[in-house]
């Protein structure tokens, strides 16, 4: 498995860790009422948890599993998907600090924040995409026939 690859399913797998952690704060604060504002920190926990957790860990698995260019160039340069993974967890660390002020009571600081965080995330999906598009290809009729 490539650096870059190991590297996202690890901070994946950091991401479902903090997504749990959150929710059972979050769970737990509903029935003992440690603070009314931790409910802010809903939206941050479902972004964790699909874009940080699931997103990433299919990224991170599609990099590792999918077939390679060629020999010669076996995946697209490297740098984009750098910049995904940049783009997907600057765009989620934003997202949390941005999102519980913002659902207290909107500020024009906060909206923008958030604006940001989703053109981040836009241009990690994008990233990947590219990252990811010429590695899927469909098998010649040399391949398919050698009952591989």
């Amino acid at each position: 498995m490539h650096t870059q690859a190991r590297v996202m399913i690890k901070t994946a797998l950091m991401q479902l860790l903090a997504s749990m952690l959150l929710g059972a704060l979050i769970l737990a604060n509903s029935e003992l009422q440690f603070s009314h504002r931790l409910i802010l920190w809903l939206p941050v926990y479902y972004h964790l948890l699909m874009v940080g957790w699931v997103t990433q860990l299919i990224a991170g698995v599609a990099l590792w599993m999918f077939p390679v260019i060629s020999r010669e160039q076996p995946r697209v340069d490297e740098r984009i998907g750098w910049v995904a993974y940049g783009a997907l967890n600057g765009g989620l660390l934003l997202r949390a600090i941005a999102e519980p002020p913002h659902a207290a009571g909107p500020q024009r600081w906060s909206a923008w924040l958030l604006l940001g965080t989703g053109g981040l995330e836009v241009v990690a999906g994008w990233g990947l995409v590219i990252a990811i598009w010429p590695r899927v290809r469909q098998r010649t009729a040399a391949r398919s026939s050698g009952g591989a």
